[in-house]
């Protein structure tokens, strides 16, 4: 046995040991988080076991321990593991937050272990414990050597199955089994893996064995990680990592983790679906399509929006594939793509096999090169009894921006058997922005929380996952069945315009006014209206209106004028970051050179002032005119990059010498864009500061004079490019008026 990393943990905030089981809970359910390589874990069965430590020392009663493990009953993961006594209360935080893996949904056809084979995996290791294993007995329960062991106590045992990245560059495709058992008095956990004999029976792979542990001395907590065998450990660089992997980069993060107070709002990624089979999905479609980023037409970044849409296709796919088989059916789910914008997603799916089409406001230049097989439609849709579905399956809101909360009533009034995807990004309600009324939430866990209240008033039971794909905003929403039977649709839909004419109306609408209107009870728990008080049997009730559902829903124009301060004059644009520049300066003048000479001055980067205290000294007139943009003067600043840095509300002079220290750290994407712009503009500084421009000539992005002028190679942007959804409109910077 031998300790290969410790790690003092400071606890000002008194989070242990709960902290620590928290941590190890991240580690048992998401080890993808900390090792890359992974792609997640199933958890398949739990036990809780008493382990007679006492006995097993003993050789005279080593054969009868070995029969009486006290295993209790088998039980597959709907929930937490249970934890009981004053010993596990205090551990605060339960070892399973949730069943990512859900046996019978996730897992059917995986191999997986059934829970009651975790008894006879268990008994056999029991058995080697009471015989030959004192050693790894001892290093189980955290006992020293000539110690006696304390008394008997029960343990928590988890089999889980570890599943690597599907790769054609990795060897190692198989899952890999271990058996987790938890000991909290002790503060220990250990990993048990699992490996086939030559007989095919599966057994504890000694030299591999590691332990987790949370100590306390001297009024200071540490964690450290233990191996039984470090003189056999065996790393294959996936699932085994290396030893110093272990007592480093893992040790840090546990520690780290353990007294962290914030605490995860979303579920774990991937929870409806088979993590193994959406990695070997996704790994097929990445190699298939990944000859679009080279060819890609668009003025946003090929790699992160063809492997976006590459992951949630994966997603789609293995998701309709269990429903599939929970349905007994054959024929492939069709579809329709509400706002489209690339349409990749659609060229996707309809490659895969799934009938189905896109529509979005405005056309993209790359849906020429899809093929006739992709159908795309060009259109604006107002949701209306003209704007239904009735003969489709799915349909999907992917940044969907204004349509998006109509997407869920748009699904439920088509017919009772389509279904809806949602992946929100920009927050809308029916008619405009959606509003915040709760400030203890975050904007986007309110926002999802508003689209489920929409979902579950249109009659869906709605159901909430974590897409593994590159974006902040990545939580998805699914309805996939109906909380009401087709006999009472006409009571439930006098309820959907309720609702939908209600969040316009309530005083609840606007900002700290209450609370949102609550849904419908129809639409609720057991989703059957009462007959007396549903269905709108008394005068005065709304009714479906027989043209757009809502007169103050209003389509994205197929060309909107952009309000990003980029259609200002150039000399009024000029004129406020000349003021704003002298304000950050001190009221030097500038134009003007400074009397000192070059060995003795000292650069002037000038004072940081606040947004609010720059906006104080800029005339009415001007705040107004900035006011009609978007951002406004926040907006102007950061367009002038070259010359503000604007950050966390503050605003300084940009010191183009610590943009040296950048510049590495840069994505490529970048790096292009700045050897492309390298001394197309004039250097501000050099014109206007008093003491010119803190860099040389040579090393200065911009031209310090006419001379050094050469033209640019980045070709002008396609105005019909600028309007579209937010998925289109994400653009690598510079802006067209400062560079960096």
């Amino acid at each position: 046995m031998a300790e290969v990393g410790r790690a003092a943990v400071c606890d000002p905030d008194a989070l242990l040991p709960g902290g620590f089981w928290a941590a190890v809970a991240v580690w048992l359910e998401r080890p993808q988080v900390a090792n890359k390589r992974l792609c997640g874990v199933l958890l398949e069965a739990r036990r809780r076991a008493a382990l007679p430590c006492a006995e097993a020392h003993d050789p005279r009663r080593s054969a009868g321990a070995a029969q009486a493990p006290a295993a209790r009953g088998p039980e597959e993961f709907p929930g937490r593991l249970q934890q009981e006594g004053d010993q596990k209360a205090a551990a605060g935080a339960p070892l399973l937050a949730g069943a990512p893996g859900q046996p019978g949904k996730a897992g059917v056809g995986e191999g997986d272990l059934p829970s009651s084979d975790l008894d006879s995996l268990w008994k056999d290791f029991f058995r080697s414990l009471a015989g030959d294993g004192r050693e790894l007995l001892a290093f189980l329960t955290g006992s020293r050597a000539g110690s006696r062991p304390e008394a008997q106590h029960e343990l928590d045992m988890v089999l889980r199955t570890i599943i690597p990245k599907k790769s054609l560059h990795c060897p190692l495709t198989a899952p890999r089994r271990e058996i987790v058992v938890q000991d909290v008095p002790n503060g220990t956990v250990t990993f048990l893996p699992l490996e086939e004999d030559n007989e095919g029976n599966l057994k504890v792979k000694m030299s591999n064995v590691y332990q987790i542990q949370l100590g306390h001395s001297k009024e200071e907590w540490f964690i450290s990680v233990l191996i039984f065998c470090p003189e056999r450990w065996h790393s294959d660089g996936i699932v085994y990592p290396k030893s110093s992997w272990l007592g480093g980069d893992l040790l840090v993060k546990l520690a780290r983790w353990s007294v962290e107070r914030r605490r995860s709002g979303f579920k774990n990624s991937l929870s409806l679906i088979s993590i193994s089979k959406y990695s070997k999905a996704y790994q097929e479609l990445k190699e298939k399509y990944k000859g679009l980023v080279k060819v890609w037409p668009e003025v946003t970044d090929p790699e992160k929006f063809v492997y976006e849409d590459v992951a949630i296709a994966a997603y789609l796919l293995i998701l309709w594939e269990q429903e599939r088989a929970e349905r007994g059916v054959v024929a492939k789910q069709s579809f329709v793509d509400l706002g489209c914008g690339n349409g990749l997603l659609v060229h996707i799916l309809s490659s895969e096999g799934h009938p189905g089409r896109g529509i979005d406001v405005r056309r993209r230049k790359i849906w020429d090169m899809y093929g006739p097989q992709t159908h795309l439609e060009e259109g604006a849709i107002t949701p209306s009894d003209k704007t239904l579905f009735p003969d489709v399956d799915w349909l999907i809101g992917n940044h969907s921006d204004e349509l998006t909360p109509w997407i869920p009533v748009i699904a439920a009034r088509s017919s009772h058997s389509c279904r809806f995807f949602l992946l929100p990004c920009c927050f809308f309600d029916f008619a405009g922005r959606h509003r915040r009324r709760q400030s203890a939430k975050t904007q986007y866990r309110e926002y999802l929380d508003f689209l489920e209240e929409v979902g579950v008033a249109c009659g869906f039971h709605v159901d909430e996952d974590c897409l593994r794909i590159p974006s902040t905003k990545r939580v998805c929403l699914l309805g996939k069945s109906r909380t009401y039977p087709p006999s009472q649709e006409v009571l439930i839909d006098v309820q959907r315009t309720q609702y939908i004419n209600g969040r316009q109306s309530s005083p609840g609408n606007c900002p700290g006014k209450g609370p949102a209107p609550p849904p419908p009870a129809a639409a609720g728990g057991t989703g059957h209206p009462d007959g007396h008080r549903a269905g709108g049997a008394e005068p005065g009730v709304e009714a479906r209106p027989e043209g757009p559902w809502l007169t103050g829903f209003h389509p994205r124009e197929k060309a909107e004028c952009p309000r990003n301060c980029a259609a200002l004059p150039r000399d009024f644009v000029d004129q406020v970051v000349l003021h704003v520049a002298n304000l950050l300066l001190g009221g030097n003048q500038l134009n003007a050179r400074s009397s000192q000479s070059d060995s003795l001055k000292t650069w002037n980067r000038g004072e940081s002032l606040s947004l609010a205290e720059v906006a104080s000294e800029l005339g009415r007139e001007t705040l107004q005119r900035l006011k009609r943009e978007c951002g406004g003067l926040q907006t102007l600043l950061r367009n002038n990059h070259q010359v503000f840095e604007v950050v966390k509300g503050r605003v300084h002079i940009r010191d183009w010498r610590e943009e040296g220290l950048r510049k590495e750290k840069r994505p490529k994407a970048r790096q292009r864009l700045f050897s492309e712009a390298f001394k197309t503009r004039v250097c501000w500084f050099s014109t206007h500061h008093p003491d010119g421009c803190v860099l040389p000539a040579d090393r200065c992005p911009f031209a310090h004079g006419p001379a050094e002028l050469r033209p640019s190679q980045t070709p002008k942007k396609d105005k019909q490019a600028l309007p579209g959804r937010a998925r289109d409109e994400e653009e690598p910077q510079p802006s067209s008026r400062a560079a960096w």
